[in-house]
């Protein structure tokens, strides 16, 4: 089926179709077909990206320590989870498959966490990890709208960033 995607806004919608969200996107044919309506839910989130880093222990002590990660070895090589998604840590001796265009470079990554309490815990766990907070709190706009957020950079300085919506 060819189709448009849109994300439907119509609260309409999700009383006749149980079980779609808000933020779920649809997929409608370009002419009605026999049975119209009807839809394919086609719904996307972030499985992983990519970060670099120039030193594995210090990154991997760093990303546990501060961020909850917890580091997994897939294919021999380490990778961060946090939460459902995951960061891919590619680095010294590491030789992917597959990589950007132009490959991510330890220190030019900006990753926004979702930080679950108050930004001011955030601001207090980041002080007792020796972690200096580079800007904020500053209101700002992210994946569930207008939160508060701190950011701070991780060993290589990459810009990493606490969200609070709460």
């Amino acid at each position: 089926m060819t189709g448009v995607v849109k994300v439907i806004d119509d609260p309409s919608f999700f009383r006749r179709y149980p079980g779609t969200t808000w933020t779920t996107p649809v997929v409608f044919p370009r002419k009605r077909s026999p049975g119209w309506p009807h839809y394919v839910a086609v719904l996307v989130r972030i499985d992983h990206i990519v970060i670099n880093v120039t030193d594995f222990a210090r990154s991997n002590a760093f990303y546990r320590d501060v961020l909850g990660a917890a580091l997994v070895e897939i294919d021999g090589r380490v990778a961060y989870r946090i939460g459902g998604q995951q960061l891919n840590v590619h680095g010294p001796g590491v030789s992917p498959a597959m990589v950007a265009r132009v490959p991510v470079a330890p220190g030019n990554s900006d990753v926004c966490f979702e930080w679950s309490g108050p930004i001011d815990d955030a601001v207090a766990h980041l002080e007792r990890q020796g972690v200096r907070v580079e800007a904020g709190p500053l209101r700002r706009g992210g994946a569930k709208g207008v939160g508060t957020s701190v950011y701070f950079r991780d060993p290589d300085g990459s810009l990493l960033e606490l969200i609070s919506y709460g």
